[in-house]
């Protein structure tokens, strides 16, 4: 059940302005602040751009154009029932990037938003100038260690597998989506989850993936993640994927995360040939833009002036 929620619930004030863009065939919801290059942020699941929002006027007040986006099915942007494989999500970000008028731009995602990130920087890498991606590891170095590390990222990676079930979306948002409440908590810090802030950020997420479709969207992604892998488009995806990245990339991790393992993560780096950072967070889980905002936003900053 929706229990009536819809899309204008996540229109949430602050010193950002919300705006509609036409990016790649669909219309997305962004929240913008600030002037100056453009730094697009990717948000994962199960969050919508919300979890952002500590992070944008940091990177705003530090001369730079931040814009949160909704991803396609998330939120208030379109949710189409199809286009949730890499190339189109790929597509969508630096489609978004031309509609807000710029050339190129450095990316920042987190989690599902991270593997977009990567995909766009692999596919497109003149429209992107720096990348920074936290709580995700190259889409590749992911589909390895799932088949070589079964106790390890195989067990960690157990959610992705139950997505695959025919209309899980409806077990999804049971309840208030009171799975989505279970999947912050398991996968977050410790001291986040036990923290004040937490109990707010849950309850806006359980609300927004009770948008109509925004479940099932959810869903479709890892859906396609898992199943072309025995299709031909799965194929050509692992193919472009493997061209080494030249997009100076900084890779922002948590010492806790059990959703993508830090063992697996690491790994990541042999995928880049530009220059590339690997940096640990200590104590704290698979949410880092939202367990240790100041954090995060301040290596954004720095990375971003590095170059």
């Amino acid at each position: 059940m929706t229990g009536g929620v819809d899309d204008s619930y996540v229109l949430l004030d602050g010193p950002w302005t919300h705006r509609f863009i036409h990016a790649n065939g669909s219309r997305f919801h962004v929240a913008e602040l600030g002037t100056g290059p453009l730094v697009l942020f990717l948000h994962g699941f199960p969050e919508f751009w919300w979890a952002w929002h500590r992070v944008l006027p940091v990177v705003a007040e530090a001369g730079y154009r931040a814009v949160a986006a909704d991803l396609r099915g998330y939120g208030a942007s379109d949710k189409p029932p199809r286009g949730y494989d890499g190339y189109t999500m790929a597509a969508d970000a630096v489609g978004m990037i031309r509609a807000l008028g710029e050339r190129s731009a450095a990316l920042v995602g987190s989690g599902y938003g991270g593997f977009v990130a990567w995909a766009a920087a692999a596919f497109h890498p003149r429209m992107v100038r720096r990348l920074v991606v936290t709580a995700s590891a190259h889409p590749l170095r992911l589909r390895s260690a799932v088949l070589v590390d079964p106790r390890g990222q195989l067990v960690a990676s157990s959610p992705m597998l139950k997505f695959q079930i025919p209309r899980y979306e409806h077990v999804l948002t049971r309840n208030g989506a009171a799975l989505v409440g279970r999947y912050l908590r398991r996968w977050g810090g410790p001291q986040w989850v036990a923290s004040p802030g937490f109990a707010a950020y849950e309850a806006a997420c359980r609300t927004a993936m009770r948008i109509p479709q925004a479940a099932f969207c959810a869903l479709e992604a890892y859906r396609w993640a898992f199943r072309s892998a025995l299709r031909l488009q799965g194929y050509r995806f692992v193919k472009l994927m493997q061209r080494p990245l030249t997009t100076p990339t900084l890779q922002l991790h948590g010492d806790l995360d059990p959703a993508v393992l830090p063992r697996t993560a690491i790994g990541s780096g042999r995928y880049v040939m530009a220059d590339y950072e690997w940096r640990p967070l200590e104590r704290i889980g698979h949410f880092p833009h939202v367990e240790c905002p100041d954090l995060v936003a301040a290596e954004v900053v720095r990375w971003l002036k590095a170059g």
